[in-house]
């Protein structure tokens, strides 16, 4: 969908530039979603410091302006506030005790001298062989994506009849700040790090991802498409949003 030229506005306050669906304003640039179904305005700031406006369809430009001239310093708080939560998001050490998440629980971890694999979950405890600590992080991301395909390949089978979409393939991959992607070939792909996410906002990501294959854009019929099969999408994304940087770190 090919974006209206930006225009300039000023409602009093800092000028901004506003399309259909962007607002720059203050260094700052906001994708603009509109919806019939919204009766509020309101701000996500993402994991990854991307910054997104969901508005009713009715809402004037100058009166978006407004709304996020009132937010600024809390938006930039928060964009800050994300920034250095990335940058020091703590290494794991892999010692004993450390706590290692998988769909949403914090699990303990214990050394042990003699195991048959590098790496297990016994007992609500994660078992990693003392002897492989040196390769700890490739050892978790390996038991992590492992997990992730077989539990994201299950969501889909069940979500992709329901949404009508037809799934060539189900990935799990390092996808960087995203959570995941569909493609034009009908390839679905996801984050490795997002089976450390609660399985509901687990969830959200695989309904979001197949949706996109409708509407590659985040237009209103996007979100529509999206409350269809999660009424209550817009708890979960901004949960996603506030608290998906504790994935980050291993």
């Amino acid at each position: 969908m090919s974006k209206l030229p930006m225009s300039p506005i000023r409602t009093g306050g800092k000028p901004a530039r506003v399309s259909e669906h962007q607002l720059e304003i203050d260094g700052l640039s906001f994708d603009v979603h509109r919806s019939d179904r919204r009766k509020t305005m309101q701000i996500t700031v993402e994991r990854s410091g991307d910054l997104s406006i969901v508005a009713p369809s009715t809402v004037p430009a100058d009166q978006l302006v407004s709304f996020v001239e009132e937010k600024l310093i809390w938006v930039h708080t928060k964009v800050e506030e994300k920034a250095r939560l990335q940058q020091r998001a703590p290494r794991k050490e892999f010692v004993e005790g450390e706590g290692f998440l998988y769909l949403g629980r914090s699990h303990r971890l214990r050394l042990i001298d003699n195991q048959l694999v590098d790496l297990s979950l016994k007992n609500g405890r994660f078992c990693l062989r003392r002897g492989s600590i040196h390769r700890g992080r490739d050892i978790f991301v390996s038991w992590y994506t492992r997990r992730a395909q077989q539990w994201f390949e299950k969501q889909v089978a069940g979500l992709s009849n329901r949404m009508g979409v037809t799934v060539q393939e189900v990935k799990v991959q390092d996808l960087g700040f995203r959570w995941g992607s569909f493609g034009t070939d009908g390839r679905v792909s996801f984050h490795w790090k997002a089976i450390l996410l609660p399985p509901r906002i687990a969830q959200y990501v695989a309904v979001h991802e197949l949706a996109h294959a409708h509407y590659p854009d985040h237009s209103a019929t996007f979100w529509i498409k999206v409350e269809q099969h999660l009424p209550d999408w817009r708890w979960r994304k901004t949960w996603l949003a506030e608290n998906g940087i504790q994935a980050e770190g291993l």
